[in-house]
């Protein structure tokens, strides 16, 4: 993952989402490209032609975040894109985004979950709680969490990685009946860590393995699209239950960055909660203590 590549991928798939019309620009006959024109954007921006196809090129160390907020501007970034784009700048600079140790090795193995986390995870009785880092690892999981996830964790040989369960193993296809739009955000999510840091050995190998094994993942590789999940509602289609309709909420987690702990609920009094109910009790036998596929082992 080359920043300048990404730099100008970035911008010119951004570009090519705009229409004249969106920002009040005559659409014009004779348009080579779609959406808008490298003038265009550079005039709504306020900078010069030379100025923004430099960016485009990739040069974009050194820019300005006044530069940067017009070109998102002109270029109708969400805030997700817009923190990506700040991003993919920064890193061309040199300058850490996120606080996290950059690794400098290609070593796969997850650090160890601290104790306190496991039990605030195994608090969460009703709702299924796991913690995910930035390589879509599934680091561990509540007991309820662990019967919902058994389709991902597997036979435990190696760290469950939801990106890989997503893109390689047929059996995400009955998981995630809307497999198209989870596979979106699995991608979005891993652009944005690539825009953070570029270089880090883990993701690369992740994403050339993805992209080696998946027609799928480079197809949506290609495309871009960066977001970040934070709150919303995922259908899943449970192999022991059914149908499950679960809201999620996403929090990072501060004293380790780069993990997040997630919470799937059910609507009270829904049929999800009480298929969540009958997965906790076919799955009563599980230990609350840490599962063992779910601990972090090497590839």
């Amino acid at each position: 993952m080359d920043n300048r590549s990404e730099v100008r991928e970035f911008l010119m798939s951004r570009r090519a989402k705009v229409t004249p019309q969106e920002v009040g620009l005559p659409a014009g006959g004779g348009r080579r490209v779609a959406g808008l024109r490298r003038s265009e954007v550079a005039m709504l921006a306020g900078v010069s032609v030379e100025y923004y196809a430099k960016l485009e090129r990739g040069a974009i160390a050194g820019a300005s975040a006044g530069v940067l907020d017009a070109v998102s501007s002109a270029l109708r970034l969400n805030e997700t894109e817009r923190i990506h784009l700040q991003d993919l700048a920064r890193a061309a600079d040199g300058i850490p985004t996120s606080g996290r140790p950059r690794r400098r090795s290609g070593a796969a193995t997850p650090a160890p979950l601290r104790p306190a986390l496991q039990w605030a995870l195994d608090s969460h009785g009703e709702g299924i709680a796991f913690v995910r880092d930035q390589y879509q690892n599934l680091l561990a999981t509540n007991a309820l969490g662990r019967a919902f996830y058994s389709p991902v964790l597997g036979d435990g040989g190696r760290v469950p990685n939801l990106a890989r369960f997503q893109f390689l193993d047929p059996a995400a296809r009955d998981f995630y009946p809307e497999w198209e739009r989870f596979a979106a955000m699995c991608v979005g999510s891993m652009r944005v860590e690539a825009g953070r840091d570029p270089h880090d050995p883990v993701l690369q190998d992740l994403v050339g393995e993805l992209s080696t094994c998946s027609e799928e993942f480079r197809r949506l590789w290609a495309a871009h699209d960066v977001r970040t999940h934070g709150a919303g509602t995922k259908r899943f289609e449970h192999p022991e239950v059914g149908e499950l309709t679960l809201a999620y909420e996403e929090f990072a987690i501060t004293a380790e960055p780069g993990r997040a702990l997630l919470v799937y609920t059910a609507e009270p009094g829904s049929p999800s909660a009480e298929r969540l109910r009958l997965l906790a009790s076919l799955n009563a036998r599980l230990p609350a203590a840490h599962a063992e596929q779910t601990e972090a082992r090497p590839d």
